[in-house]
């Protein structure tokens, strides 16, 4: 191998090369009695993902179905007889009376003012068809010379569950956080 020219020796080099890179994935692939539990491990982590993304969207479409006043879809994130909504409105359980509260105190006027609600900072945790969420929100309005405004700021506390395959609000606790809002009874935190 002394007198082989550099460019056997290159030839060799990029062989070996592909030798180490096809066998170290055969290698994998054929397996030991741990990549199975890493399998299993990798399922449950993409399941939690999964589920973690969904209940993600359930946040976004609470607030874009209170913004449009659409309070038929807004009820129905929340589970159908169990879910309960509590705030600075009062509070309802199951999904029409909640859509009846949200008539009765907001309206189902969107010409009125135009104001959205903006999420940020949540956190959630999954355990299995259960889950708990906290979420920091802004509900801006238009201000002065048609400029949004910042009118209060808060969090909500959650807790989900999984109802017919789908995440849905179990208790959602509004509380305001600038300017506090007291009306929320001690009983029902």
């Amino acid at each position: 191998m002394h007198n082989a020219s550099p460019e056997t020796f290159l030839l060799l080099l990029v062989i070996a090369s592909i030798l180490v890179t096809a066998i170290y994935p055969l290698q994998a692939l054929a397996g030991d009695s741990t990549s199975s539990s890493e399998n299993v491990s990798i399922e449950a982590r993409l399941k939690s993902l999964e589920d973690r993304e969904e209940i993600r969207c359930l946040l976004m479409d609470y607030g874009r179905f209170l913004d449009k006043r659409d309070f038929k879809s807004f009820s129905e994130l929340f589970a159908e007889t169990e879910g309960e909504w509590i705030g600075g409105f009062g509070s309802a359980k199951g999904s029409k009376a909640i859509c009846d509260l949200m008539e009765k105190t907001i309206g189902k006027d969107t010409s009125i003012s135009q104001s959205v609600h903006l999420f940020t900072n949540e956190t959630i945790q999954v355990n299995g068809d259960k889950a708990s969420a906290l979420t920091k929100w802004v509900f801006v309005v238009t201000g002065e010379s048609d400029r949004p405004q910042p009118y209060f700021v808060g969090h909500y506390e959650d807790t989900m569950i999984r109802e017919k395959g789908r995440w849905k609000f179990q208790r959602r606790v509004v509380h305001a956080d600038i300017p506090r809002d007291d009306n929320i009874k001690a009983g029902d935190k």
